[in-house]
């Protein structure tokens, strides 16, 4: 990637990334077309691959771009010893919506990456893969598990709420209602119930 990049305005940095977040979201990467990303964004084909040489630089940026920019609103998630599970998740829900207001595609984008099949965008993905869950998995360590009911498995609940986010997320972009503030409260009321199933009382 051509580093000039950053120096355009953040206005066409962002209508380039969010064009090509969602064609490739969309479309793998396999079907994701350059044409339909520059006409997306509203830029020549030239301007494009001035700043990333490939159909592939692009792909590699995006994944490396979304991976660090969701880490970062994650680790501000924090997290001590004893807190809730469900809090806990829902903070780390509000920091990705955060993240998805500027940027729609980008979980859509990281998710779509997991069944990529052709094997220079798995290696473009490959060292930053596990980036995210490792982390997701750091912060919920500090929750305390003691409050669940005896027979609760919460690998489950983990993997629930996982296809749960991700089914809204993607019925949302499929329909085109994608709204982050009201899907963020659908979600916590998914989380709230869950809290009640599951808790000693």
């Amino acid at each position: 990637m051509n580093e000039k990049f950053f120096d355009l305005k953040k206005e066409k940095q962002d209508r380039m990334i969010n064009a090509a977040l969602k064609v490739f979201a969309m479309n793998g990467y396999r079907h994701a077309s350059t044409d339909d990303i520059v006409a997306e964004a509203g830029i020549s084909k030239g301007l494009l691959f001035h700043y990333f040489q490939n159909k592939l630089g692009l792909y590699s940026f995006l994944f490396d771009y979304s991976v660090r920019f969701m880490l970062l609103e994650l680790s501000a998630c924090g997290g001590k010893d004893g807190d809730d599970f469900f809090e806990l998740w829902r903070r780390m829900e509000g920091a990705k919506f955060l993240v998805l207001k500027n940027y729609p595609y980008m979980q859509e984008f990281i998710d779509s990456t997991r069944y990529e099949d052709v094997k220079e965008a798995l290696y473009a993905t490959e060292t930053k893969k596990g980036a995210l869950e490792d982390l997701r998995e750091e912060i919920l360590s500090h929750a305390d598990l003691s409050r669940f009911r005896p027979e609760v498995d919460v690998e489950l609940i983990k993997i629930m709420l996982d296809h749960t986010v991700r089914g809204i997320l993607n019925k949302s972009f499929r329909e085109g209602t994608f709204h982050p503030n009201m899907m963020q409260a659908e979600i916590n009321s998914y989380l709230q119930m869950l809290k009640k199933i599951t808790y000693l009382s």
